[in-house]
This record gives structure tokens, sequence and C-alpha cells, in this order.
């Protein structure tokens, strides 16, 4: 792989275009694209609200004028069958601007159709946002037709999703920028569709668009006024309440300010600080307020009012408390307590997936290792959230979904299961290596949280002794020559490499670390949109490629991750599919699955940064900074009971330096060599 030199370039400084990208990074810390012959373009991007996502299919056509359709869910009105994908949903190309008419407010009523438009820059942060001129030809016997006449009107929409209610607001501020007077006319309108009463839940739904406060506006040069739009959808029968777009739009920006303004990314690259950026509004955006609490909703136009245990209870939950931002806190212990639901003296399998607003369960792959998802989520959740309370109604969970791995141990030491969190799409064998390297670090965990609580030490120091005999059956078990790399089997009789092989060096088993990490790099898996899921495939998942990036920083090999990291975040924030992490190719069409933005985040906090909890008020830390960088900084992290900083820097003589800032607590620093760890207590 080619090096890149990472520069300490000031974040202002990259207004310029990066080199092959289509977007470029905002001084005010969103991206931005300014169509200058690069047209057509299309793209997609999915924002969420506590009862609404919106699914925005964009494109900028060859002539430079904006086309869009909204994919609409509504996942508090549940459809029939009510299943996992039981949202209402439509999809809406209702064209705004083609409704307004507009004169020069000189000759009449002679109104003409907005025409000629052209995009001048399309904004993402937070909310979509696109500027562009538009021009109209005057109305009327013995005027002549001009093409491309001068632009007298510039457009500003604003596109973004209620933060609480069942509504996708769009906001279009127009300008009068000729020299003339113009009026500008918006048509009373209303666009309404009735669903049939025996396909929902509650009977019929109507979906609505609608402008608000129609009427004709006169505009002198310079002047501007706004024209709201609504889409919604309620129960048939019932009247939507009033609303305010100016203050949903506000509600909306301090969302986005509080998220970006926590859990903080300071390095010496812009690029990974900004995509870290988008990556927390993404995860923490994505939680759906149902019937049955708080819900993490992965989306994808698919996945709504409900959990699974790998999005919810493995990927995303363990890094909310970090992030401080108290809504995702609520929906990660209410998604651990759906699961408790579930626990029963037979030792049955938990389900997969607990879905309609907590109504029903799906569990249509079996037993995925589910158990061993759980127990690895709830454990690092507890941990880093510090809450005694928490942990201790967590343990039973966590205690049951160990026993259950336990039980499902084979002749050889490992655990058993039906499949993996890929549910078929991969073979995984009898036992695969994902689903012990997740119960190993679950056992590891515990021990910590169960002295936290005061469990037994006997009881500690069995889940000790298990978690040594796993570490060894794994090695046993799943390590072999794959591909020439001393590595790992995904399962027994696998002869091609496989992306999941990171998974014991984000749990800390380095035995064959270097082995690993070269396989993980190498061509056979690396392709420019991250890792193959399988050695000679075409397919790609997000989610293991960013495990990898974690598992290699975890390894101790930080150039290496950085390179891969750089071009990661790179193409997926000013590439041309833009700008979160991504589920999958092909399948999903690379929709953007919530869950693996907090994976991304957990590439810094736990891969660059090397965070892990150790006790309620305790994390181990192990900085795994690239040579190239002199210092990094989290800010305002939120965790073990307090909000601190940490800001790492490199001396002189190549040691590291850690500053602690902790909030209410003297400051801190520490001095250790590349590689060490360290144990920060926060009491």
């Amino acid at each position: 792989m080619t090096r890149k030199l990472l520069l300490l370039i000031p974040l202002a400084a990259l207004a310029l275009p990066v080199a092959g990208q289509r977007w470029q990074i905002d001084p005010q810390g969103g991206i931005r694209w300014r169509p200058e012959g690069d047209i057509p373009h299309r793209d997609h991007i999915e924002m969420t609200g506590e009862q609404v996502s919106t699914v925005l299919r964009w494109r900028v056509d060859a002539q430079g004028a904006f086309h869009l359709e909204r994919s609409l869910v509504f996942p508090l009105l549940r459809v029939r069958p009510n299943d996992t994908h039981a949202s209402l949903m439509c999809r809406i190309a209702t064209d705004i601007p083609s409704l307004l008419a507009v004169n020069t407010a000189q000759t009449g009523f002679n109104a003409s159709a907005l025409q000629f438009e052209r995009v001048e820059e399309v904004a993402l942060d937070g909310t979509m946002r696109v500027r562009s001129l538009w021009s109209f030809n005057a109305v009327g016997a013995g005027y002549e037709e001009v093409e491309n006449p001068e632009p007298s009107v510039a457009m500003e929409r604003t596109i973004f999703p209620s933060r609480t209610r069942p509504v996708v607001c769009e906001r279009y501020l127009v300008r009068n920028i000729g020299p003339r007077s113009v009026e500008i006319s918006v048509p009373e309108f209303a666009q309404a569709i009735t669903t049939p009463s025996e396909r929902g839940v509650a009977g019929s739904y109507v979906i609505r668009a609608e402008l608000l406060d129609p009427g004709v506006r006169v505009l002198q040069p310079g002047d501007s006024t706004i024209v709201d739009a609504l889409f919604r959808a309620c129960r048939a029968g019932e009247t939507p309440q009033p609303v305010d777009v100016g203050a949903e739009l506000e509600a909306r920006r301090e969302f986005v300010g509080e998220v970006s303004g926590k859990l903080r990314l300071e390095s010496p690259d812009p690029i990974v600080d900004t995509e870290f950026r988008f990556a927390k509004i993404r995860a923490a955006e994505s939680i759906i307020k149902t019937r049955g609490g708080y819900m993490h909703a992965p989306g994808g136009e698919c996945y709504y009012a409900a959990i699974w245990a790998n999005d919810q209870a493995e990927y995303v939950n363990p890094l909310f408390p970090m992030l401080g931002y108290e809504v995702a806190n609520r929906s990660a212990l209410n998604a651990f307590r759906h699961f408790a639901r579930f626990m029963n003296p037979e030792f049955k399998p938990l389900p997969s997936s607990i879905i309609a607003e907590g109504d029903d369960i799906w569990n249509g792959a079996g037993d995925r290792g589910d158990a061993a998802m759980i127990a690895y989520g709830a454990a690092r959740y507890a941990l880093a959230r510090g809450v005694k309370c928490e942990a201790e109604e967590l343990w039973p969970l966590i205690e049951w979904c160990l026993e259950y791995c336990r039980r499902k141990l084979s002749p050889e030491g490992v655990v058993t299961s039906d499949t993996d969190e890929l549910e078929g799409r991969f073979p995984a064998g009898k036992a695969n290596l994902c689903t012990s390297t997740l119960y190993y670090d679950a056992l590891c965990s515990s021990v910590r949280l169960g002295g936290e609580i005061g469990r037994p030490r006997e009881e500690l120091r069995r889940y000790a002794r298990q978690a040594e005999a796993l570490a060894e059956a794994i090695e046993r078990y799943f390590g072999a020559t794959v591909a020439g790399y001393e590595t790992y089997r995904y399962y027994d009789g696998c002869t091609k490499l496989r992306s999941w092989i990171c998974m014991p060096l984000i749990a800390g088993i380095r035995t064959r670390s270097e082995g690993t990490v070269r396989a993980l790099l190498g061509e056979e898996l690396m392709t420019p949109d991250g890792l193959r899921t399988e050695q000679g495939s075409a397919t790609f998942w997000d989610r293991s490629t960013l495990y990898a990036l974690r598992g290699i920083y975890i390894a101790g090999e930080a150039d290496r991750a950085t390179d891969f990291l750089h071009h990661y975040a790179q193409r997926r924030l000013l590439g041309e599919h833009v700008p979160y992490p991504i589920e999958a190719w092909p399948e999903g069409s690379q929709r953007h699955l919530a869950a693996e933005s907090g994976l991304f985040c957990r590439v810094i906090t736990e891969g660059v940064f090397g965070i892990r909890p150790t006790g309620l008020r305790s994390f181990d830390l192990t900085p795994s900074m690239p040579s190239e960088w002199r210092n990094m900084a989290l800010r305002r992290i939120h965790a073990f009971g307090h909000e601190f900083d940490l800001r790492i820097e490199r001396l002189h003589d190549g040691r590291l330096q850690v500053d602690l800032s902790t909030e209410g607590l003297r400051p801190r620093t520490f001095r250790i060599r590349p590689g060490e760890t360290i144990r920060i207590n926060l009491q």
C-alpha cells in the first residue's frame, strides 16, 4: 500500500479540493460540493428522527438542475404483516420549486415557472442544503423565449427530519437577485395518500405533502422570502399538529451541535476528524421513540423500531457512554432490558432481533452467536457507563449469556452456533472465530465488572479460568496458515481468508497478530472500499473493515492502520457516496446503516486511543499514535462517571505524554513508551 504523508493542516485550509475527490471539507465542519464540469452526479443519504427517517435520492443532471426523490419511513405507523420491515413507507418525488410561480410584477399576473436551474453548491452537515440560481421567461404575446436568460432568483433548499415528530421538513429561501421587483406566488397545495385500512395495524394512514402559508410575496431587489414544505403521516382521522419549520430546523441544529461538541476528535488529519464527527451524528440520530422505549435503528428503509444482538448490543451500545448523549444511553439500556426478557432456565437461544416496538421477535437465522454478542456488548457498556445500579441490573443478563455460551462449547473447547452475524451469506461452519472471540472478550470484561459490583471471588476466578482456556482453544482450533499467512481459519475446513480473522486482535489476543495484520492488509482481502468478506469475493461489508481497522491499531501497527484509516475516511467522506460508513456491497446499495457509524467511532476510541474499560471508574489506555502524528486529543469524553479530556503528545525522546483533564479533579500527566499500557482511575 502506498504510504501517505499526513501533514499538520489547519482545518480552514481544507477549503481546497482534495485531489481525486468530489467533495471538500467546509471550514464550519460539514462538507460541500460545487459542480464544475463533474455532472451529472447522483447519490443518496439517510437522516433520521424519533418518529421518521428519510432516504434522499438526489441527482444533479447534465444541465445543472437538482432532482430529488424522498423515501419516507414512519416506524411507528405499522403495516401488516407486522414484521421486521413493517414501517409505513412511501417514495415521493414532488418538485416543490416547480409549484412556485414568478413574474416581474409589472404587467398583471403573467406568471412563469422557475426555469434553467443551475446548482451552485450542495452541502451536508446534519441537513442537506442545496444552493442554486434560477431564471424564467416572461409570459404573453410579443415576448420571445430566451435560452438560459440571466439568473434572477437564488434559492437555498434545506431538507431535514424533525427531531421528535413524524415529519420531514423542507425550507426554501428564495431571494431576488435581479434588478427589478418580482412576485413569488405560493399556491395552496396538498398531496395526500390514504392507505387501505386492512394493510395497517392501526387501520388507514394518511401520507401528506403540503406547502405552508400560500399567497403572493413581492420581493424588491435583494429581498428574500421563505417557503416551507412538509412531508408527514398520521392515522386516518387524526388532525396533524401545526409545525413550525423554523423551530424544527433549530432543534435539528441543536442536536447536531450537541453531538459534535462531545467526544470531539482533534488529530493532524482533518479528514479523519470530520468523518468521526459525521459518524457520531449518524450513530446518535437513528434512535426511534417506540412504545417499547427508545430503540436504536439500523435504518436503510428496512430496520426500525427494533433491535439486534449485533448492530445494537455488540456494535453501537459500547460507544454510547463515551458520547454522553443521554437518549443514546437510554436506548442502549433499553435494548439490553428487552433481550433480558427472553432469558430462560432451559437455556434456549435468545432471539437475534426484537421487532415491532418490542411486540415480536426474529430468529430466522437460528443461533448466530447472539448470546456472545450480547454478553460482550453489555459488559463493555456497563463498565464504560460507570453507573453501578445499571451494572447490577445488567449482570443477570451477562451471567446468563456467559453460561449459554459455556453450554455451547464443542469438545475442542470453542463455541458452536448455527451461523454468524452474516446469517448464512457466507459459510461459518459449526463453530466460527467471531463467536468464540466475542465470548472470550465478554469473559474478560465480566471479571472486571463482577468485581465492581461485589460478585463472589470464586465466580470471577471461574470466568478468568474459562477465558484462559478459551484463548488456548481458539489458538488450537482456529490458528492456521491460510493463503500463506500465519493467521486464523474462520471455521474448520475454511481454506480462504476471511475479513473476520481480525476478531482476536480486538480482544487483545496477539498470538498471531503479525500474520493477521499482513493478511488483512494484503491483496487477497484489500479493495479500494475496504476488505472483501472472503478472499476471491467481490462482496465487502464495512462492519468487518471497521473491526479490522480497530484490531490493527490494538495490535500496535499504527502506521499501517493509519494509511488504511485515512484512505477509508477520505473515500466515505469526500468520494462518490457520502458522508457516512455504509453497510455492504452489492447487498443494500451501500445503505447508511447507523451502527456502522458507531463502529467507525470505536476505531478511534478503542483503536487509536486504546481505551479499554476495566472498572466503573477505570480504564486501560494504550495509545496507538502513528509516527507521523505529533499529537492527538479526545475532548469531552463522557464515561466512567466523569467528563474528561485526553491529549497525547510525542516527546523528543520518543515517549508519549498523556495529559488527562477531568471535570472536578486535578489534571494529571503520564509519560509512557509507545505500546505501553497505563491504568487510569477516575475516583
